[in-house]
């Protein structure tokens, strides 16, 4: 039988060395995986994180490893590329961060043995993602073990994957289960048995003999119907010789038909169920992506208290250990790879290696109904072959796994009629009017026109968002990083897209405030704040709480604002977020007033006198804040970011363009062209031959974008503009006139 050793324990690491040790270094110092090396420096911005490689070094005795056996090592995540060394000889390398591989160690095995891992997070055209907005944190940050099989034993060198694909087809009242197992070593005289177990453990069904593959019936069969009902099986697959177990795998699985209509959505089980979703990146504030179990349940449990009916899981596999809380808990999932924001020609190879990994790994989890094949590809321009690449990822897809749907997640600059856009089943866009510019009212009427020009493609919204940080103002506005802002975006996207049944999917960006480390923003350097939870997991922003009233059947009342106590105004606006029909306001013990509202969203206009306790009930739910007069908006909620231009240092005289006027107006000038082509050639020469094209670009962002706001944007595409750089192209705007400005005579 198989023995699995896990090895987590007392790695030596560096990051000084040049090339892999020959004996084991007495000096490194010791770490636990998971590991990653930029837990720090990859959160605190100036995209200046440490990206190389480093060395991580073990020993191990061959006693300590059953006899006669053979001996795989299995990586569950090294980002971003992996090499592994036995005794200094080079037994397999591995391109791509996310998924899980193993190599096989018997053939260099001694009596005792010098384990060395390579991982290397540098940039390199060969390997996905490219670019993107998240740290590419590097290191072991999952799980390291050794698999010991027998000889004869379940294929372990099928690109990761467990040696069995169970496939459940479902046929009214019964679902028929097909079984494959692959075998390495030899097969004259072993058999397989095939079980299926129910939730409580007890046998399903079952059949013996020497097919490698089975179809066994559930009758009735219990099906996977999300969270109303995540019931899932367990498949097992045991081969035996002469009446020795000689291996056994094991896999949960669920029973569900899964479908998309043009006009009803969603359908699980033939019926509607609206995607109302989050993404999830997997790191957190002082950890990077190393995360431990009890991290992965607390983003769990939040996100169902949130009420979400769907994840995802952005932009690479996650580990495994979340898609099976997703089974369990009945999350939809939305699962892709890292074919992300920059394409490149030589890296197509590693496209589908990372795909096939991710769904010859993944197709038993019930949770995964779509695999994303690309995000916001277009963003870095198209060389002229993102089609034939979406092609080979399409067909690669359907042949792995027919039973899933594909998706594209499109920039929201990409045209509509781009020939990829139409090639998988599914389509969705990411669109941020309201933050990248624009108003948070253009979301809802762009798929309405996109609906109506192709009734027959499924659209949804892969990523909506904007960004919340512990700024307050009385009157938020677009750009100001208030967690009021946030709160009334997510309020106008909620009504718009909620009450449209034909998006088959709509997905917050993102769940948790995450890792960036090209972003300098909001005056908290290194990370998106696009969160509805911070990036510790310890404060659920107001805007967590307006999705909470609309996805939650546990009862609750929020009182809006608990971190803005202080307040100039005579009467200030309080916002209450409930799931019941009406919401009673107290102010010092007085009623205030109570409310009926069909939108979950309550308002209520506080007289400010001296000190208020407030108290908010909604039938036996209560939560209390404080307000406090001041004489003085106070400037210590008011974002202040130093070595960032800040609103205040931005002239703009009367008549004349500076940073915050759209591109599209200061092209309208003959001197504001030449500006921004100043600008683009700056900016082309800083990304490289790799880079964007800046004039593209911002061709395409014409419609919505500031100068400003695009100029913020271009850290995560590897080009630094500094602020004084910034203040000086503001001087030289504001030496040109407004398209429509009176001309000075001469």
């Amino acid at each position: 039988m198989r023995k699995i050793i896990p090895l987590n324990k007392d790695w030596a690491f560096t990051r000084q060395a040049d090339v892999p040790p020959t004996q084991m270094p007495q000096t490194w110092p010791l770490v636990d995986l998971p590991h990653t090396w930029n837990a720090l420096d990859g959160q605190d911005g100036g995209n200046d994180y440490d990206r190389g490689t480093g060395y991580y070094a073990k020993t191990f005795p061959r006693a300590s490893l059953p006899d006669a056996c053979r001996c795989y090592l299995e990586l569950q995540g090294a980002n971003a590329t992996a090499t592994v060394y036995l005794n200094g000889r080079c037994l397999g390398c591995h391109h791509g961060g996310y998924s899980n591989w193993r190599v096989e160690l018997t053939p260099a095995l001694a009596a005792e043995n010098l384990l060395v891992i390579a991982v290397d997070n540098s940039d390199s055209d060969a390997v996905y993602p490219q670019m993107a907005d998240f740290t590419f944190y590097g290191g072991l940050y999952r799980a390291v073990q050794l698999l010991c099989v027998d000889p004869t034993h379940f294929t372990l060198d099928d690109h990761g994957g467990p040696g069995l694909v169970v496939t459940p087809e479902v046929q009214g009242d019964t679902a028929r289960v097909h079984l494959e197992a692959a075998v390495t070593g030899r097969h004259d005289d072993c058999e397989i048995t095939f079980r299926l177990y129910d939730a409580a453990g007890a046998i399903a069904a079952e059949t013996t003999g020497s097919a490698r593959t089975a179809t066994l019936t559930l009758d009735p069969v219990h099906l996977w119907q999300g969270k109303a009902d995540p019931y899932c099986y367990r498949a097992e697959a045991t081969l035996h010789c002469g009446g020795k177990c000689l291996d056994q795998v094991s896999l949960p699985f669920g029973c569900r038909t899964i479908a998309v209509d043009p006009e009803r959505g969603f359908l699980l089980n033939g019926k509607p169920y609206p995607l109302r979703g989050v993404s999830r990146h997997q790191d957190r504030w002082g950890r990077g992506n190393a995360l431990l179990p009890e991290h992965h349940r607390q983003d769990m449990d939040l996100i169902c208290e949130l009420g979400a009916t769907s994840v995802r899981l952005a932009h690479y596999q996650h580990d495994q250990y979340f898609y099976d809380l997703c089974d369990r808990r009945g999350l939809v999932v939305w699962a892709e790879i890292p074919y992300i924001s920059r394409h490149s020609p030589a890296a197509r190879e590693n496209a589908a290696q990372q795909l096939r990994e991710l769904i010859i790994q993944s197709r038993h989890h019930p949770s995964i109904a779509v695999w994303g094949l690309s995000n916001e590809i277009t963003i870095g321009g198209d060389p002229g072959d993102v089609y034939d690449t979406h092609v080979l990822l399409n067909d690669l897809a359907h042949r792995l796994d027919p039973t899933r749907l594909t998706a594209v997640a499109c920039l929201s600059t990409c045209p509509p009629d781009a020939p990829y856009v139409h090639l998988p089943d599914l389509v969705a866009y990411n669109h941020y009017f309201g933050w990248y510019g624009g108003e948070p009212e253009q979301n809802g009427p762009w798929f309405d026109r996109f609906h109506a020009r192709y009734p027959q493609t499924p659209i949804g919204c892969s990523e909506y968002g904007c960004e919340g940080l512990d700024w307050h103002a009385s009157d938020p506005v677009q750009g100001d990083y208030t967690e009021e802002y946030q709160a009334r975006y997510h309020e106008s996207l909620i009504l718009q897209f909620f009450s449209r049944p034909y998006l088959w999917c709509t997905y917050v960006w993102n769940m948790f405030d995450f890792g960036a480390d090209a972003r300098s923003e909001g005056g908290e350097n290194g990370q998106n704040h696009k969160g509805l939870v911070t990036f510790d997991r310890c404060y659920k922003k107001d805007a967590f709480y307006a999705y909470k009233a609309w996805l939650s059947d546990e009862p609750f009342v929020h009182l809006c604002g608990k971190r803005y106590p202080d307040r100039a105004e005579a009467v200030t606006r309080v916002t209450v977020y409930s799931n019941q029909p009406a919401v009673s306001l107290y102010a010092n013990g007085q009623l205030l007033q109570q409310q009926r509202s069909e939108t979950h969203f309550f308002y209520f206009d506080v007289p400010n006198e001296g000190e208020t306790v407030l108290i908010a009930t909604a039938g036996s739910c209560r939560d209390e804040s404080r307000l406090r007069r001041v004489a003085e908006f106070p400037e210590h909620y008011r974002l202040r970011e130093n070595g960032i231009v800040n609103w205040f240092e931005i002239t703009a005289p009367a008549g004349r363009l500076s940073l915050h006027d759209k591109i599209s107006r200061i092209l309208e000038t003959p001197e504001g062209r030449r500006v921004l082509g100043q600008l683009r050639a700056r900016i082309n020469h800083a990304a490289g031959p790799a880079g964007f094209d800046a004039s593209d670009a911002m061709t395409a962002l014409l419609p919505g974008f500031t100068l400003l706001r695009l100029c913020s944007m271009l850290g995560t595409m590897g080009v630094t503009v500094t602020k004084d750089e910034l203040l000086a192209l503001n001087r030289q705007l504001n030496e040109i006139p407004q398209p429509d400005a009176p001309q000075e005579p001469s």
